[in-house]
C-alpha cells in the first residue's frame, strides 16, 4: 500500500512527511513507501516496521516535512 499523495499544502507548496534511514554508519538504508500525507500516518507507519527496518540494518529514523528535518531517532529496542 502506497502512503503517497497529495499531501497537504503549506505556503502554496504541497508538503508530504519522509522517513530516511541510515545504518549505524550513517549510510542510507533504502526503504519503499515512506512517503506520507500527515506525521499521524508516518508515524503509525514506522512504529508497525521499525523491527524489520532495523532488521535490514537501520539503526537511525529520520523524519522530514519536505525540507525540514522534523526529529531523529533510534531504531534500536529500549533496554529493560
Amino acid at each position: 500500500m502506497s502512503h503517497r499523495g497529495g499531501g497537504f499544502r503549506r505556503y502554496g507548496c504541497v508538503m508530504t512527511w519522509t522517513w530516511k534511514f541510515e545504518d549505524a554508519n550513517g549510510s542510507n538504508v533504502d526503504a519503499e513507501d515512506t512517503d506520507f500525507n500527515s506525521q499521524g500516518d508516518a508515524e503509525s507507519w514506522l512504529g508497525e516496521q521499525w523491527r524489520e527496518l532495523s532488521e535490514k540494518g537501520a539503526a537511525v529514523a529520520v523524519l522530514s516535512e519536505g525540507d525540514r528535518v522534523e526529529y531523529r531517532m533510534s531504531l534500536a529496542p529500549e533496554s529493560a
